[in-house]
Formats: C-alpha cells, structure tokens, sequence
C-alpha cells in the first residue's frame, strides 16, 4: 500500500492561488449581489453539509487499511461544492444518478449515513443491502436512483427519468452528475441530443478535476475546448464555473434548476475542481508520476470549506466554537453509522439472485 504521508496544510486555512490548469473559454455569469449576500443561516447550513461530507470521506480513508472495507472507494475530497451546492436547490423527490465518486452526490441529496456505511462494509442493512458497494449505491426513499462505476452510463438513465417524468406531469428535476471523461462517450452526445430535442428537466453536471484515472485532459481532449462548449453545441445552455466556490456553484445550480422545474428544459453545468486523493482508493498517488505534489499543493488551500468558512468568519456569523460544534455533530452521527454497520450482518444466501436482472 502506497504511504498516505503528505505535507501537512491546516484544514481550513484559505490562500488565494493562481490556477495551474486551462483558462475559461468565457466566464460564467457574474453571481448576483443577493446571492453573495445570503443569509448567514443558509451560508451555515452549506458548510455543514460540505464538512460532513468531508469528515465521512475522511473517517473512510481512515478505516480503509483495516481491510473490513472489501470493496473500491473513489473519494470525493476537495470536491464537495458541487454535490452540496447542487442538491441544495433539490426536493426530496427529485431525482439524483451518480457514477463512482457518489458518496458526497448521496449525501448531500438527503441519503442516509448509516445505510451508506453499512453499503461499504458489505452489509445487509447498505442501502442497496450490501451488494453493491461503494459505486453502487441507491436510495429510491431520497431520489438517489443509482450510482454505476461505467463511465457515462447514469447520463442516458437520468434523460430517461427526466422523459418519464415529463410524460406524467411531474415537475420533478432531474441531475446527472458525471466527470469529465463522460463527454468522450458517444451516450453523452446522444443523451445531450435527446434532452435538448424533446426540452426536458434535466441538468447535466461535469465535474471536471482534469483526470480520468491518471490521464490529464491533454492526452484525452483537444487544446482550447472547454467541456461546456460541447454541450452548447447541442443546443443547451451551457456554463462554465468554479467548482470550489460553494456560492458560485449555487447559484449557477440554482438557475439550471429552477429552469428545468419551470419548463425551460436542460441546461449544462462545468465545474472546474480537483480530487486530493487518489483515484481510487484512501491514499495520495503522487509516486505514480501523472501529476505532482505541488500541483496538489496549489489546489489544496482552494479548499472550498475554507473559503466559506473564511466568508463567515471575516463577517462576523461564524466562530471557532460553532465550527468545533458542527464537527462533533458530524463525529457523533459517524460514530454511530460506523458502529452499526460493524455490528450489521452480512447478506445471506436468499438475496444473492434477489434483485439481479438478466436480458
């Protein structure tokens, strides 16, 4: 196993740094003062969320070694606006399809922590009793229909979901969030294609942390094309934003959501982020040669729990007591959601074919 040592950056110190990455092919829309301006009790609720996301991703890694986790874990830490600041804007019923970093989409759409845990340990009591691991997760009671680990395959799922809502009148949205190998799969342009055509309630989210796996955008796409462009080539409205800027991310979702609820049909949404761990797995992978630890570095004070924390500290809404205090709620719910999938048994032999279909 690879070492987790790393140079140590305090958790929530936020340094502004020039990005090393490609430039925005056009700025997304500048966010509204109203928006900049949100109530403190809305600004709070988002950093607890994004802080429970990445203290359960943490407490992962953590207990990964201890090898009770038998299953692939692709972390979403450094990542969590996005799925925070998206799933902000959803209702319950809404719909929520994922590939195979979804813990944080799962979470953040209202997913239950016990079941997720008890889902990575190979339980019957998972969300989806233990069959399916970490990239497999689904919650029909939350409206997280499915996370799958085939690159681009939730896309033309959640169009349908989107059709089939049309069809009965629901005004239920629909979000397929995917990485930014997806736009290289034909299903993309053909999903992309049908949305744009039949005008559906869906909003495509790329999370772009420039790797697939260890390949860079370089070696995959072409020089100068961002992935929004591609989108708009479908005749969607498409925006590019900053995927570590929890206010930018909201707002940005926010439209695109009220947009599909209201009629107007899809829209596209690219969040320009980065993964601080490995791809797959609990550690850091710099020893692998595909990217730097510097480059890490420059990433890491981007933090987007920093800067939020930052927002509401330097306006006076936040103290250091209230931080410490959302921490221990997070710390006490872990505890109890890692204990009970401990202690949860294992699936038997009467569900092993339950639920398996075969054309």
């Amino acid at each position: 196993m690879r070492s987790t040592a790393v140079a140590k950056i305090p958790l929530l110190k936020h340094v502004e740094l020039p990005l090393k990455k490609q430039v925005r092919a056009s700025s997304p829309p500048s966010p509204s003062p109203a928006a900049r301006q949100q109530d403190a009790k809305t600004l709070k609720h988002l950093l607890f969320e994004m802080l429970r996301v990445r203290l359960v991703e943490e407490q992962i890694a953590e207990l990964y070694p201890e090898w009770e986790m038998r299953c692939p874990v692709h972390l979403c830490v450094g990542q969590e606006a996005v799925p925070v600041g998206v799933c902000a804007h959803l209702a319950r019923e809404d719909y929520v399809l994922s590939g195979h970093r979804s813990h944080g989409h799962y979470l953040a759409k209202g997913g239950d922590l016990r079941g997720m845990m008890a889902e990575i340990y190979g339980k019957v009591t998972g969300c989806s009793q233990g069959k399916g691991g970490s990239m497999h997760l689904v919650d029909l009671s939350t409206g997280f229909l499915g996370a799958t680990p085939i690159v681009g395959s939730t896309i033309p799922i959640a169009v349908g979901a989107a059709l089939g809502c049309t069809m009965r009148g629901e005004r239920r949205v629909t979000v397929a969030f995917f990485g930014d190998a997806a736009p290289e799969t034909g299903v993309f342009h053909e999903s992309l294609n049908f949305a744009a055509l039949k005008q559906l309630p869906v909003v495509f989210v790329c999370e772009n942390n420039l790797y697939s796996t260890s390949s860079p955008l370089s070696v995959r796409q072409p020089a100068g094309r961002a992935i929004f462009w591609l989108a708009k080539g479908h005749g969607i409205e498409s925006h590019q934003g900053d995927g570590n800027d929890i206010l930018e991310v909201s707002e940005l979702a926010g439209r695109a959501v009220r947009k599909a609820r209201e009629g107007g049909g899809p829209s596209f949404l690219e969040f320009e982020t980065y993964r601080w761990r490995e791809h797959c797995g609990p550690n850091y992978d710099f020893d692998l040669g595909y990217r730097t630890e510097q480059e890490f570095l420059e990433w890491k004070p981007r933090c987007p729990i920093a800067r939020l924390k930052q927002r509401l500290m330097e306006g006076g809404s936040l103290s250091e007591q209230e931080l410490k205090e959302m921490a221990d709620r997070v710390r006490a719910e872990l505890d109890e959601a890692v204990a009970f999938a401990k202690k949860s048994p294992f699936p038997g032999e009467a569900l092993l074919l339950k639920d398996i279909y075969a054309p």
